[in-house]
């Protein structure tokens, strides 16, 4: 079996430049780390490849700086890893996202199961799995909370669909998107960091990926800010008011005092 992994290097803090005039956020030089639900799409991954055997892919898109993720993944147990990388690629919406990613899975080629965090601390939108899904015309199930039944042919799992849960069966390949109840994602190895240091990570530029075929929307190319159908109309950082009063009183004045406060500032 073949699974690939799509991983994300997302900032490792909240203190995040923002690049007004684009809309989007700066990430050169900032503090990254991988999406951390990304972490159990990979562990869920390395869970089947131990089970039953597997080969584990991973694959981002990012700069240049992203190959930390896939070292990260190569120390966790990936067998691989492809960065797409091109500032063509830069300031892309879900949608874009999505289209860059599925054209990385074509050029990689055969596959059974891709696997997917369930969303981004960064965006936050859980959309880019089940578009990558659209784009290669995979079925998908998204929210997976557990694996009951790995076959060649077949994956059984449960779901977690907030007001129920559900036994779900799809036929590979094909396209999931995991929660974070699903795995404990395990520790770097230092192992297989010493096995992995010097092992290659394939990057891929446009120029790579405009000749693949045989998407949904092959007429039209979806790169970067450029290519995205979702326009920031304005991005800014909130203003903050550190202004703060203390009272101390007795509790029915302090009621009276807030009461009042809270109609100075038209809340009530």
């Amino acid at each position: 079996m073949r699974i690939i992994v799509c991983i994300k290097q997302v900032p490792d803090t909240t203190e995040v430049a923002i690049d007004e005039e684009k809309g989007v956020l700066r990430r050169e030089g900032v503090d990254s780390r991988m999406n951390p639900y990304d972490l159990y799409a990979l562990e869920t991954a390395l869970r089947i490849k131990e089970q039953i055997g597997a080969e584990v892919i991973v694959l981002s898109m990012g700069p240049k700086q992203a190959e930390d993720v896939i070292k990260q993944a190569y120390y966790m147990g990936a067998d691989s890893g492809y960065l797409l990388s091109d500032r063509k690629f830069a300031g892309a919406d879900t949608l874009a996202t999505a289209y860059t990613l599925a054209l990385g899975v074509k050029k990689i080629g055969d596959f059974d199961l891709i696997i997917t965090g369930m969303q981004t601390t960064d965006g936050d939108t859980a959309q880019v799995g089940p578009a990558v899904a659209e784009f290669l015309n995979l079925p998908h199930i998204s929210y997976v909370k557990e694996i009951q039944k790995v076959a060649e042919d077949q994956l059984i799992v449960k779901t977690d669909m907030q007001d129920a849960i559900e036994t779900q069966k799809v036929v590979l390949p094909a396209l999931i998107t995991v929660a974070k109840e699903i795995y404990q994602p395990r520790l770097i190895s230092y192992k297989l960091k010493l096995r992995a240091k010097d092992r290659n990570i394939c990057v891929w530029s446009y120029s790579d990926l405009v000749e693949v075929k045989g998407l949904l929307n092959d007429e039209t190319e979806f790169f970067g800010l450029t290519g995205s159908p979702t326009q920031v109309e304005r991005i800014f950082a909130p203003t903050r008011n550190s202004t703060k009063e203390i009272w101390e009183d007795q509790p029915d004045v302090l009621a009276e005092k807030a009461i009042s406060k809270l109609k100075e500032l038209k809340i009530l």
